[in-house]
């Protein structure tokens, strides 16, 4: 089994696209969440959302007409592209057939759902332009990032919603490790739309004006979207090329709550499971994590039930483990959140800080850990937890570690 590291980075977020500027907005606890602009929420009694705004495609699209893609492929493409800059990886030295994708997403292409409903409504079945059908599967995410940059490996959609970035890291990282593929561009995407918004608000699940994890008296997540892309490969691939390398990826765990469609498990029985597989996989032990990135929707029952696996786990360390949920500056931007926080816990094994959680005030009894308070910290951490969990009890952990030879 070979090691296997990351090479690039590649985001696109409500806070700024490109790592450096993500990076920078994170730290200085930059919320990009705000009225919602992409459509009328008159009728929704919540107006919040997380969107990504001056978005433009054809900066990054190049191969492909932007107007053909969904918006989530926009971002996926965009994130793509961002990280094989970064990689300063020459794809023409490769053998295309071993570089490969692999994405997880929650919704694939709603808007194109939204379009096809509002078409039907208007004018009827016929009236639907047929080369629109088979632009929304899921599975033309990770197809649109392959045909942008003529890759023809492995090529992978997880649709695991909310856990489904860290799904495809893990998957990624098991074909780099195994010898499989050369080179894995892994990740998640997600676009803003007015079905899953839809879902939640009936739900009673979006807060009113802002996002606070773990605070007592938070109200509920904030939809977002985005997308971000990891640059996998092995670490003996990485010296030999001189790439730069942002973190080692040890292991990753999974776990199904088996316990209800929507709320997690009241005793945080998968989220325990998952995060003890990850822990066990990358031959580390509970003493040696120096940071968990939360899932840390804002919910009431997710935040506590995460908090109690934590607690459980990690039984009297937990509190001094700091914790941070960066969905209180980005919102939930779905399939691409727990990328988006690798990417997150990658930089903070490269930079030595890490982001804060911010709008909190008021501690919770019944979440009575560190979750970093409104201002970064610096802790140079050597190896980190990044969570994610999911509806129908989805549960990923995966663990980074600082390169070390």
């Amino acid at each position: 089994m070979r090691r296997v590291v990351i090479t690039g980075l590649g985001v696109v977020t409500p806070i700024g696209s490109g790592w450096r500027n993500f990076w920078e907005a994170l730290l200085a606890g930059k919320s990009g969440i705000g009225p919602v602009t992409s459509f009328d929420t008159s009728s929704f009694p919540v107006h919040i959302g997380a969107e990504v705004r001056d978005f433009v495609p054809e900066q990054y699209i190049h191969r492909q007409t932007p107007e053909n893609l969904g918006r989530a492929s926009q971002l996926a493409v965009a994130a793509a592209l961002l990280a094989l800059q970064d990689s300063e990886a020459n794809l023409a030295r490769y053998d295309r057939h071993r570089v490969g994708v692999s994405m997880g997403t929650t919704s694939g292409e709603p808007l194109f759902v939204e379009r096809y409903n509002n078409i039907r409504k208007a004018d009827g079945l016929k009236a639907i332009p047929g080369e629109m059908l088979p632009k929304y599967p899921c599975n033309v995410i990770p197809s649109n990032i392959a045909i942008e940059f003529e890759l023809r490996g492995p090529n992978l959609m997880i649709p695991t919603a909310c856990a489904a970035g860290n799904y495809a890291i893990g998957y990624g990282f098991d074909l780099i490790r195994a010898g499989r593929a050369d080179l894995m561009l892994a990740g998640g995407a997600d676009a803003f739309s007015r079905i899953p918004y839809m879902g939640f608000a009936r739900l009673g699940a979006i807060a009113r004006e802002r996002c606070q994890p773990f605070d007592k008296n938070r109200q509920g997540m904030v939809p977002g979207e985005g997308a971000a892309v990891l640059v996998l490969e092995s670490l003996e691939a990485a010296v030999r090329r001189e790439a730069q390398v942002y973190a080692e990826v040890l292991g990753y765990g999974l776990s199904c709550d088996s316990h209800h469609m929507t709320a997690a498990h009241p005793q945080g029985d998968g989220a325990v499971r998952a995060m003890a597989m990850a822990i066990d996989e990358s031959k580390v032990g509970i003493e040696d994590i120096d940071y968990i990135s939360a899932h840390g929707t804002g919910t009431p029952t997710n935040d506590r039930a995460e908090s109690i696996a934590v607690r459980a786990l990690f039984g009297n360390r937990a509190g001094k483990v700091p914790m941070s949920s960066i969905k209180s500056m980005l919102g939930h931007t779905m399939g691409a959140a727990s990328a988006i926080e690798a990417v997150a816990c990658a930089l903070a094994l490269r930079t030595g800080m890490i982001p804060p959680t911010i709008n909190y005030e008021e501690p919770d009894p019944e979440c009575d850990l560190d979750y970093v308070p409104n201002q970064a910290r610096e802790t140079h951490p050597r190896v980190v937890l990044n969570n994610a969990y999911a509806f129908g009890g989805n549960n990923a952990s995966l663990c980074l570690a600082r390169y070390a030879v």
